[in-house]
């Protein structure tokens, strides 16, 4: 299932040129319509689907999507932290892009659903980055407003 199949409140359903594109999407997406979007490498091969998009809560960012792969049925499947950033969503087939080779993610640093990792932890994050090729986001800790 697609975005625009999740899409409860149609938020994406007006994006005809008619209407001049009312609608936030897909410039800004709810996250409940992202969970479960496919994710294709370049070669056109699905590698998973989202399950889960992990926010920052000190800098208010969007810091990783947790992605399945592998398994059967959800059963023996492994989980994956993807920077945010090194996704890109394909509009065209409603779907993620993540450039990365089936047998590169086989070998990335996953967990599983039992067993998540302090996604906190700054040396995990690094690693985390470092095998993607993204940067770790360096916006500035989010202060709470003065009532």
């Amino acid at each position: 299932m697609n975005y625009s199949e999740r899409d409860t409140y149609g938020i994406y359903k007006s994006q005809s040129s008619a209407d001049n594109g009312a609608g936030p999407g897909p410039a800004l997406m709810g996250a409940e319509t992202l969970m479960g979007n496919d994710v294709y490498n370049q070669d056109d091969e699905k590698l998973g689907d989202t399950k889960e998009i992990m926010l920052n809560m000190r800098s208010g960012q969007v810091a990783y999507a947790v992605m399945s792969f592998g398994g059967f049925l959800g059963m023996g499947e492994k989980l994956f932290a993807v920077p945010w950033s090194a996704l890109k969503l394909d509009t065209e087939h409603k779907r993620f892009v993540l450039d990365v080779d089936k047998e590169r993610l086989e070998n990335a640093p996953g967990f599983d659903q039992d067993k998540w990792p302090d996604m906190a932890d700054p040396t995990w994050e690094k690693g985390i980055h470092a095998y993607y090729g993204t940067q770790p986001d360096t916006e500035p800790a989010l202060t709470a407003p003065r009532l």
